[in-house]
């Protein structure tokens, strides 16, 4: 039974609180029902593990030692569904089951297509409940939106927020002056978005003489690219709106918000429990890594109980710290913060790199710069050479006081053990986006 959402702030309590020890013997269960599911409907994995030396489900094991299965790539479901139109040798459940298709924006190729069945999209609607009610939604209250869900994953968000009570009025990108009035007229008290586009939105009213604080935003709900949680980006986006900031993340080939953070902003709670198992692992080795307090790695995902499109030991690229402890707000989840994409992350002399985490440096030199950046390395490909180059654009003052530029590489060595060569440009001057903004641009 659903728990009400003043009562604690948690969506489902007997999950969300539940001993690590007993939800790990669920898992194991739900694991030992899913391995079943897969050898006896989806014929990629059924090849992938015979492949491997797995004949059978028992010849997997258990859950504990998933370790020895091969990763599932983003590439190889691609080419699954090169091969075998429209779904892939991964659709796992017959088409009249399948109740709803979302898909990739393809803007690397053509898009890939994530099939649900009823179940499965009931199970992506729970889970985004939670991770969005740990964010701060909350019955009744007005929420303004700029996802272009359409044929996107985000598009299941609608159902859970529909599912919380929260009034919400869907604006999507495009249009920051259409965002603008929704905000201010339906006198919003959520905005959910990229953290992206909430920086964008605070400069864009700035310019027109429209003072970020009077909107009457509560929160900000940023989720779709890392970043959001960090410190110093966090605290500028909420010194400019008087509201208090959390994030989300989800995968689409996994789970739309499969993460959560909560009041306390110590790392956001994992919601995934009974549908999603969570591994960590070495980005490099691929070696796991045992989840403890305070360890860092890439994120894998192994689907517990999905019928379309199941994943197992499926690479998220997302490049995480997570903790263990017990979080004040009562959950017992697991909680992390993304600090990169493994695949956006540069190496600067063994010193990984993670873009976000220069920006949220440059972030603590406000109102001097702006808080925009863009990393441009001296040759393609994760290697590069020091000193990095990077543009940090100025604030909207305009002028640069005496050692500014070399005070930002300083805080940059200081804090990331990495070089850089900063070049201060006008403000105004790089990119941005209603949606997710480039940090880096490397050389063609």
């Amino acid at each position: 039974m659903t728990a009400r959402l003043g009562d604690g702030f948690i969506f489902r309590p007997e999950v969300e609180t539940r001993s690590p020890g007993a939800q790990a013997k669920r898992d194991r269960e739900a694991y030992r029902r899913q391995l079943a599911y897969l050898f006896a409907n989806s014929a990629f994995h059924r090849d992938k593990l015979g492949a491997a030396g797995f004949a059978s489900p028992d010849s997997v094991g258990e859950l504990d030692d998933i370790a020895r299965l091969p990763f599932t790539e983003k590439d190889e479901i691609r080419k699954s569904q090169a091969d075998a139109p429209p779904l892939g040798h991964h659709q796992a459940a017959p088409w009249d089951k399948i109740v709803r298709i979302y898909s990739t924006s393809g803007t690397t190729g053509d898009p890939c297509y994530m099939p649900l069945t009823a179940a499965d999209l009931s199970a992506w609607v729970e889970i985004s409940a939670r991770s969005y009610t740990a964010t701060g939604v909350r019955r009744g209250q007005r929420m303004v939106t700029t996802y272009n869900a359409g044929p996107f994953v985000a598009g299941a968000a609608l159902d859970t927020f529909n599912l919380l009570g929260a009034c919400h009025a869907p604006v999507g990108t495009g249009n920051t002056e259409r965002l603008a009035k929704a905000l201010q007229k339906l006198k919003a008290d959520i905005l959910v978005c990229t953290p992206s586009y909430a920086q964008y939105l605070g400069e864009w009213l700035r310019e027109r003489q429209i003072d970020p604080r009077g909107i009457g935003l509560k929160r900000i709900s940023v989720a779709g690219e890392p970043g959001g949680g960090e410190d110093g980006f966090r605290s500028g986006l909420e010194a400019t709106f008087g509201a208090k900031v959390c994030e989300a993340m989800g995968i689409g080939d996994v789970s739309i918000s499969l993460w959560g953070e909560c009041d306390a902003q110590k790392g956001m709670h994992f919601s995934g429990g009974d549908y999603v198992h969570v591994e960590l692992i070495d980005p490099g080795s691929g070696a796991p890594i045992a989840i403890t307090d305070g360890a860092s790695g890439e994120l894998v995902y192994t689907a517990l109980a999905r019928e379309a499109a199941p994943v197992l030991r499926f690479r998220s690229r997302d490049h995480v710290i997570v903790w263990t402890e017990p979080c004040a707000c009562g959950r017992t989840t697991l909680r992390a913060r993304c600090i990169g994409r493994t695949d956006d992350m540069l190496i600067l002399r063994g010193v990984n790199l993670f873009p976000t985490a220069v920006r949220d440096v440059v972030a603590g030199f406000r109102p001097e710069v702006s808080g925009a950046l863009l990393i441009k390395p001296n040759a393609p490909g994760v290697r590069q050479e020091p000193p990095l180059p990077v543009n940090v654009e100025l604030g909207a003052g305009g002028e640069a006081r005496s050692g500014l530029a070399e005070a930002i590489e300083a805080a940059i060595r200081a804090r990331l053990v990495a070089t850089v060569r900063v070049t201060l440009v006008p403000y105004g001057s790089l990119p941005r986006s209603e949606y997710k903004t480039k940090l880096v641009s490397h050389p063609h």
